[in-house]
């Protein structure tokens, strides 16, 4: 294969700044890459080390950690009057249990066969983490909403996860069994189809590319469309503007966020004694530096109004995070951030090391990598006058909409459907981070790996219900604290 852009003498002679072009250097980026034939065919010849059937096997280690004492450790680092609210949300259902539990999959996953092919994995892929959003242009698209646990790491633990949440979400739900099924199937094929759509494209082209509303009529079922008609809807009407509206109330002629204790609460100082307003300055400040030059002058034109703790997710309680109301031109010209804690990815003992020194980059970077239309105001910091702790901050409730998972067999029958955008999705957000082709390849044409991960799935459901029953039974002991009527 020839390359477009052949070396000459020229490259050798002195640049404006009388040094030669380093050659060397130059060649990294002429020289030839893989073909997209070749690219498959290399994912192909992978089959050969890892047959698609060894996907379908899981077997817990002989050494396999407490699920509840992992869960205990894990929450020593939290805020301790608000694990209770925690332990509680996970003891929903199986799949709330599922859904806090993505450091306890991680380690489950860790010793499964893997191909060796990396991607911006997104750490805890679970139906629950799929939904539409604002491009920065205003449209609503569909696509993964939360990056906490974000690394480079292999493609198949997002989709295993995925493809377990179908099965442990359709049991909660009151689906059956050949329902289940076609739910794990339909995630898998439908991941392994777009796949190969997307390496057939041109690289630009698979960036641009967008799941947006124009796409329901992918979606065959008239149930299934009405259904996602009806969340786009809401999600059109959740502006900042709405949730001035729902969150706050006017005090002395002043908006202020509502309380609602302990969920959301107005503090003076924050977990380590410093005043709200001296923390907040400084997290602003670390924040800004992190913005682009244009979002900065934007930035700047709004001034904070309040601040209050809130509590969110299930995964995320315990960990600090603060909402913040800012007011642009006038009362009607609202902004609201979400400021979070950025730990370590739960991927992190067992991926390639992050070469992040922020936390807060880490899950900056890796939702710009994985969801290519993300929020404007997206920024991290450390914070390093007050506890070193590491944060990201982004919009608040921006034209988000998502699915609900209830006891619901009429929803339930909606899975297959909701399942095939989850793993259309996740093979967008793939193939904009890894080797769509090199993956295609491995994938192949035929079912045996949604076969395969179908079996997984399956397994992997019994396994999160045993440590939910185990959960269960740690709170009847009182071995861990529960609140009351933490929803």
């Amino acid at each position: 294969m020839s390359t477009p852009y052949k070396k000459t003498k020229a490259m050798n002679e002195p640049t404006s700044t009388g040094k030669p072009i380093d050659a060397a250097l130059l060649t990294r980026f002429t020289n030839p890459l893989p073909s997209v034939a070749e690219r498959k065919a290399a994912g192909k010849a992978l089959r050969e080390k890892v047959p698609h059937a060894q996907h379908a096997v899981y077997h817990p280690s002989p050494t396999r950690s407490d699920p509840v004492a992992l869960l205990i450790e894990h929450s020593k680092t939290r805020l301790q009057n608000l694990v209770p609210i925690r332990n509680a949300r996970m003891l929903a259902s199986p799949f709330a249990f599922l859904r806090g539990s993505a450091a306890a999959m991680a380690a489950d996953l860790a010793p499964t066969p893997v191909t060796g092919l990396n991607v911006q994995a997104n750490g805890d892929m679970h139906l629950a983490n799929f939904g539409w959003f604002a491009s920065a242009e205003r449209n609503l698209v569909f696509g993964i909403n939360d990056f906490d646990e974000t690394l480079a790491g292999p493609w198949e633990w997002d989709l295993k996860r995925l493809v377990a949440s179908a099965v442990v979400s359709g049991r909660f739900m009151g689906a059956d069994k050949v329902l289940c099924e076609e739910a794990a199937r339909a995630v898998v094929g439908s991941y392994r189809q777009r796949m190969r759509q997307y390496a057939g494209m041109g690289n630009l082209d698979v960036w641009y590319a967008r799941i947006d509303e124009a796409d329901l009529r992918d979606v065959k079922s008239p149930e299934a469309r009405k259904a996602a008609r009806k969340i786009m809807d809401k999600a059109h009407q959740r502006g900042h503007a709405q949730v001035l509206e729902k969150m706050t109330e006017l005090v002395d002629s002043q908006q202020r966020i509502i309380e609602d204790a302990p969920l959301i609460v107005r503090e003076t100082h924050n977990a380590h004694g410093r005043p709200i307003g001296e923390a907040l300055a400084l997290t602003l400040s670390r924040y800004v530096s992190s913005l682009p030059e244009d979002r900065r002058t934007l930035f700047a034109r709004y001034r904070v109004v309040d601040v209050a703790r809130k509590v969110v997710g299930v995964g995320s309680v315990g960990t600090r995070c603060w909402v913040v109301l800012l007011q642009g031109n006038s009362e009607d010209d609202p902004l609201f951030l979400q400021y979070k804690e950025a730990g370590a990815s739960v991927l992190a003992p067992y991926a390639k090391a992050s070469k992040w020194a922020c936390e807060g980059q880490r899950v900056v970077v890796g939702q710009r990598l994985i969801q290519g239309a993300p929020d404007i105001f997206l920024g991290w910091g450390i914070q390093k006058d007050l506890d070193g702790s590491h944060f990201y901050v982004r919009q608040l409730r921006d034209m988000k909409g998502g699915a609900e998972f209830e006891p619901d067999a009429g929803r339930g029958k909606l899975l297959p459907n909701y399942l095939k955008l989850c793993g259309w999705a996740l093979a967008l957000a793939h193939a904009k981070s890894g080797d769509a082709s090199a993956i295609a390849g491995y994938l192949g044409k035929t079912e045996a790996m949604d076969e395969a991960l179908a079996r997984f799935a399956f397994a992997y459901a019994d396994q999160t219900e045993r440590d939910f029953d185990a959960l269960t039974t740690a709170a009847r002991a009182k071995r861990i604290p529960v609140a009351q009527g933490a929803d």
